[in-house]
């Protein structure tokens, strides 16, 4: 379990949250953020949850739930939230977060800097962030040390893709955006190709003369 990754099943830990207790499982019915805090009033995290809540139409546009969680109890993080939307300008953090003051669920969902300690010298989390879908497996993983902050546009985008990837049988190229030419799974035959990409494709032509490359777009 302290190896969790992408492919693994997460846990169904009982969690206390700002929003109550549940298990996990219950909560991931659909594409879940989970994404982990070194600790209340610092201020990377600050900001950070703030450009969640920021984000929150953006997310609940495209089906997808966010889970927090940092290592303090739930009223130091509901005395947080206050700050977190002071300084986002007002956007309300609708989003709940997991309390974990003993540390035990960052070591299980794999979330523990390895270098960061608090003033008492215990192991703080990473900023780790899976986005999880609702097979209740990991598809993704961030892992950021507590020094460097996310960037928000990126979870966005690579949740575009994974969800465009579950539908087709596609990948998504280098800098790819919403909107943009997709390439064609190498799994699917040419053959397969016309007929699951009725509106056409592009096969590069290429020096190894292989045509691997294919790209497609409106899908």
């Amino acid at each position: 379990m302290p190896g969790l990754t992408i492919g693994d099943e997460i846990p169904n830990l009982e969690v206390e949250t700002t929003h109550g207790s549940f298990k996990l499982h219950d909560y991931i019915d659909t594409f879940v953020v989970l994404f982990s805090h070194p600790g209340d009033f610092t201020p990377v995290c600050t900001t950070e949850l703030g450009m969640m809540a920021a984000y929150a139409d953006k997310f609940s546009e495209r089906g997808v739930k966010l889970l927090g969680l940092s290592c303090d109890d739930v009223e130091s993080h509901k005395a947080w939230i206050k700050d977190i939307e002071a300084y986002n300008k007002g956007h309300k953090v609708g989003y709940p977060i997991i309390a974990d003051p003993d540390r035990k669920l960052i070591k299980l969902l794999n979330m523990v800097d390895p270098d960061e300690k608090d003033s008492a010298g215990n192991n703080v989390p990473s900023r780790a962030l899976h986005i999880v879908a609702a097979d209740k497996k990991i598809k993704l993983s961030f892992l950021y040390p507590a020094s460097t902050g996310r960037n928000m546009d990126e979870v966005i985008r690579v949740l575009d893709s994974l969800k465009l990837a579950a539908k087709h049988k596609i990948a998504t190229p280098v800098n790819w955006k919403q909107g943009e030419a997709v390439v064609i799974s190498p799994s699917v035959s040419t053959d397969e190709a016309k007929k699951q990409f009725p509106q056409g494709f592009n096969t590069v032509d290429l020096p190894s003369g292989k045509d691997y490359l294919r790209l497609v777009t409106d899908v």
